[in-house]
């Protein structure tokens, strides 16, 4: 298969997790990504373990986010090696990078520089706050910027507290819009011949992702967000929407009819609740019922009762019960790569599918400066 993005060339700078999955799902589409790293650290992600799984001696972490990359190692500081890199850049198409303001004057790589480079090119750099501000300095990490953009209120059940996302979505959400404003410079770059300057920061990535609640919030006239006492799952839904213990497990329900849904379960005490607006002033009380008649059968139960009405509903499953279902199974989601060194592992591919083909890679992520000399052969570095 031809991918879409064949013959583009990308210099990536960045580290971590969030613009590195920005270059990783052009990868994905097809650009040949060149990671410009450090002597001796290299990407400092390398040793940043988030959990205690080690692969190859590196960070699971690295692997998952900078497969099918090449490494080039480069001292910035040196102003010999610092040409070598000037003449790659010259070449590429798109540079990428995630240093916090002030750090790419230091490596000689700011957009002015580079933009006399290359007048063309596609130069994308992510932020934790953007480049203004008091806070612009602030660290920005996943954890702390969904905490600051009042993404935590969200989750979980009124007086839980602030509940975080579990994964690092402000990190992915930032990096897929970084890509997004890439592509679009990139058809400018072909269409037009005119390049461009992307800035996407994490903070505003946080936010544009909470625009349905935020649009909510100044329409209700900034009155403060109330998540459900129970079975919470948005803090804006009324009644049913929400997880529910049952009693084997768990179910999760979507919008639906009160009084429906209490003669399909067979549950009166939810019938007289007929007036829509009551599923938002009184929802917690629809949910404490609700919550009470689910624990009287099995998930199973529930789900046979619910599907053939077409009530949205679904059981809730953990990764082992979901990659032995047959819907997993025929997505073919999980891939298997592999390092010039042997090591293999398995990993998930990229989501987007183009005619009738996924877009597959074999390729691991590369040892440090692995491609350092083959890159400065093709190159005449």
């Amino acid at each position: 298969m031809n991918k879409p993005l064949e013959g583009i060339l990308v210099i990536d700078f960045s580290q971590y997790l969030s613009a590195p999955s920005a270059s990783l799902r052009l990868a994905d589409l097809g650009a040949r990504v060149i990671k410009i790293e450090q002597p001796n650290s290299g990407d400092l992600t390398r040793g940043l373990f988030f959990s205690n799984v080690v692969m190859n001696e590196e960070s699971s972490m690295f692997h998952a986010i900078n497969r099918n990359k090449e490494s080039y190692q480069a001292n910035m500081k040196s102003a010999v090696e610092r040409e070598k890199v000037y003449h790659l850049i010259q070449k590429a198409d798109v540079l990428i990078h995630n240093f916090r303001p002030g750090v790419v004057e230091k490596l000689g790589i700011d957009y002015k520089k580079i933009k006399e480079l290359n007048p063309e090119i596609v130069y994308a750099e992510l932020s934790g706050y953007g480049k203004e501000g008091v806070w612009k300095d602030k660290p920005g990490l996943d954890l702390l910027i969904q905490c600051l953009s009042g993404l935590t209120q969200l989750n979980g059940n009124e007086g839980a507290g602030p509940v975080p996302i579990g994964l690092a979505v402000i990190d992915i959400l930032s990096g897929a819009h970084l890509s997004q404003g890439i592509l679009a410079c990139l058809y400018r770059k072909i269409t037009k011949g005119k390049g461009g300057r992307v800035e996407v920061s994490m903070l505003e990535s946080a936010l544009e992702y909470q625009f349905e609640s935020i649009t909510a919030f100044y329409r209700d006239g900034g009155e403060p967000t109330i998540r459900a006492k129970s079975n919470s799952a948005h803090a804006y839904l009324g009644a049913p929407y929400g997880v529910y213990k049952t009693k084997n497990g768990f179910i999760a329900l979507a919008m639906g009819q009160i009084p429906f849904l209490g003669e399909l379960l067979g549950c009166e005490a939810l019938l007289k609740f007929t007036e829509v607006e009551s599923w938002f002033t009184q929802r917690d009380e629809i949910k404490d019922i609700l919550g009470d008649h689910l624990l009287t059968k099995k998930t199973e139960d529930w789900l046979a009762v619910l599907e053939p009405a077409d009530i949205w509903c679904a059981a809730l499953m953990d990764w082992k019960t979901l990659f032995d279902t047959e819907a997993f199974k025929i997505l073919e989601m999980i891939q298997e790569v592999k390092m010039s060194d042997g090591y293999q592992s398995k990993t998930t591919r990229c989501p987007i599918e183009i005619n009738d083909s996924y877009l597959l890679s074999e390729i691991g992520s590369p040892k440090l400066g692995e491609h350092t000399e083959s890159i400065s052969n093709e190159f005449t570095l």
